[in-house]
């Protein structure tokens, strides 16, 4: 007679149950950004997920919440580790600008969390209540982040007094176009004039410091 199986380790179920939030969350965003917010049901998330829709929703009780949690842990996630950042940062509010601009092509830009934000503008007529989400919890925090650089180097004499807020509309139009750029060409493979976009950031972050620098350095006429 063989002897009775035994059951899986507590410590094990544990540590599955654990996982499980962000298991549910990656499978939403594969779902999410290869289907749309629409077409996704969330029976296809659990069924990615391996769990039952019933599982799902102990976690996550719709499919508008599911989709919140995504985007915080991939985009208000990276505000606050901005703000940290800002925090701790020593040098000056130009290398605080450059930085924040590698992080967040690193971690939202060149990921598929920039497609979350795709999904906002190509679905907002169809889900008001998410956009006004993505925009006190996303959009308005980051613009805050910015308009703290901004005010940290006119403090510090770095940069121009210049309204903080149009500033931070200037730094954060390159990002949105950046996104929707990216989208273009994964659709497109032949385009005709394609965005390096690491020469683009550089490009864009060395503009907008010429202007905000308090004393520009101006080439010398010959």
């Amino acid at each position: 007679m063989s002897p009775p199986t035994s059951p899986a380790h507590p410590r094990s179920r544990q540590r599955r149950k654990q996982a499980r939030p962000q298991e549910l969350l990656d499978a939403a965003v594969a779902l999410f950004t290869s289907q749309g917010l629409t077409a996704t049901r969330a029976e296809d998330v659990a069924r990615l997920a391996g769990v039952s829709k019933g599982t799902l929703y102990l976690y996550y009780p719709s499919k508008d919440e599911l989709f919140k949690a995504a985007v915080r842990h991939h985009l208000v996630q990276f505000i606050v580790e901005g703000e940290e950042l800002v925090d701790s940062f020593a040098g000056s509010s130009s290398a605080l600008l450059h930085q924040l601009a590698i992080n967040w092509w690193d971690r939202i830009g060149s990921s598929r969390a920039a497609s979350l934000v795709l999904l906002i503008f190509s679905e907002a007529r169809a889900f008001p209540e998410l956009v006004s989400f993505y925009l006190h919890e996303v959009q308005a925090p980051s613009h805050a982040l910015l308009r703290r650089v901004i005010e940290r180097g006119v403090q510090r004499g770095e940069f121009r007094p210049l309204d903080a807020c149009s500033v931070a509309h200037a730094l954060f139009a390159p990002a949105q176009f950046m996104v929707m750029q990216g989208h273009l060409s994964a659709s497109c493979k032949d385009n005709p004039n394609p965005l390096d976009p690491a020469s683009f950031l550089q490009t864009q972050i060395e503009l907008l410091l010429r202007g905000l620098e308090s004393s520009p350095k101006r080439p010398h006429s010959s």
